[in-house]
């Protein structure tokens, strides 16, 4: 039966860039959700000092709780060698960090879609760098997770593998048993796509899953693919809400991930309108697994 976790959508810039809020103020917080794990962020500010690792797997697991998944953000599509040989470096000390905490996945990206990229240079940069991590994770446990992604918060240009025919691509070009997909129904909104299609392409390979939910502030879903890329629409066009309430339709995406026997972390990505919505995605997404995977 799959498990659920909560990631910090809402307190990201909070313990990321003004520290505004503490790691142990957002672990406070989160133990109180009826979930077994916490998704952790490599760029919390606190996780620079190697010594806080440990005390705050501690504080996590005190509480009954555990930390299953990392999300990182490393760049591999840059053409500079050099560049992405800094990131791999990255990428392994966030492994460190996951094995340190008690995880089993890290999270991969494919890099930015810089201009001048083309399709089949950035697939190569992001495969070669992430199967040169591979054999890393693996003596750790670590299974590295690539996600169909939008855009790290702090980057320039969106995800390179953003469209689903590139990230399809290079999840087929790498071939690891440490390795598999974290699937983001929400961000295939954000190319212009349909989640479903997707999952369909990928589910043989989705390992861990980040739940949340869009709903369209104005226009429509045609609007929205119209838009280079659906990236203007992410700031115009959709904003996060509570899970069930917006366009994606979790019955079909359940009885996907149940077809081909999915049992991993599901992590959540909402609390954007406070800790009380966070409590209800997770009271949704409870209903939703004891329907689809009972006891």
């Amino acid at each position: 039966m799959p498990k659920l976790a909560a990631f910090p959508k809402a307190f990201m810039q909070a313990l990321c860039k003004d520290g505004t809020m503490t790691v142990s103020q957002w672990i406070e917080l989160a133990v109180k959700l009826d979930i077994q794990g916490l998704e952790w962020y490599a760029g919390f500010l606190e996780m620079a000092d190697e010594a806080n690792w440990p005390r705050f797997r501690k504080q996590v697991e005190d509480h009954g709780k555990v930390i299953p998944m990392m999300c990182c953000s490393p760049d591999f599509t840059h053409p500079d060698a050099a560049f992405r040989e800094q990131e791999i470096v990255k990428q392994k000390r966030w492994i460190e960090m996951t094995h340190a905490l008690g995880g089993s996945y890290c999270r991969v990206l494919s890099g930015q879609r810089r201009p001048q990229l083309t399709i089949d240079e950035g697939v190569k940069y992001a495969a070669d760098s992430i199967e040169a991590c591979l054999p890393f994770a693996e003596q750790r446990g670590i299974t590295l997770i690539i996600e169909n992604h939008y855009k790290d918060d702090f980057w320039e240009y969106p995800e390179f593998a953003q469209k689903m025919d590139v990230f399809c691509q290079l999840v087929d070009r790498i071939d690891h048993s440490h390795f598999g997909v974290n699937y983001d129904p929400s961000n295939t909104y954000l190319a212009g796509e349909d989640p479903l299609e997707l999952l369909r392409r990928v589910s043989d390979h989705v390992v861990t899953m980040h739940a949340s939910d869009r709903y369209l502030k104005e226009g429509t879903l045609e609007d929205l693919r119209r838009e280079e890329g659906g990236a203007t629409g992410y700031a115009k066009r959709l904003s996060h809400g509570e899970i069930g309430q917006g366009l994606n339709d979790y019955d079909a995406i359940f009885s996907e991930l149940k077809r081909v026997g999915f049992d991993g972390w599901i992590s959540i990505e909402d609390g954007v309108d406070g800790m009380d919505q966070l409590a209800r995605s997770v009271e949704f997404l409870k209903r939703k697994i004891a329907q689809y995977w009972p006891t």
